[in-house]
């Protein structure tokens, strides 16, 4: 899928839609080194604590996103992003509906 987006301008917010009562993630570009995945995130979903072996960005496209990174709560709003760090256990969590680009550095 990476080669039909190269060289073209992206408004990353509409290549995912929501989904009522889910959670929806499109992988946009993938190479050995780098994912970077769309998500869109209904009011009251939310991704379980885990842990990832790489360090990952989050880019908040619309809302605001609630993340708990090693047990400290922080809230991140469209326009901000925050860097997760491999093996901290992290969780995300939608108070309000919101799309973020997830951008996997390995």
């Amino acid at each position: 899928m990476s080669e039909n987006l190269i060289n073209e301008v992206l408004k990353l917010k509409d290549k995912v839609e929501y989904s009522d009562g889910a959670i929806v993630s499109k992988t946009i570009f993938k190479k050995d080194n780098s994912i970077l995945t769309l998500f869109a995130l209904d009011k009251g979903q939310s991704i379980a604590e885990h842990v990832t072996p790489f360090d990952a960005l989050v880019q908040i496209l619309e809302g605001e996103a609630e993340l708990v990174i090693g047990g400290k709560k922080v809230n991140v709003k469209l326009g901000e992003s925050i860097i997760m760090p491999k093996d901290i256990p992290h969780a995300l969590y939608a108070k309000e509906k919101y799309k973020m680009l997830l951008v996997m550095l390995k």
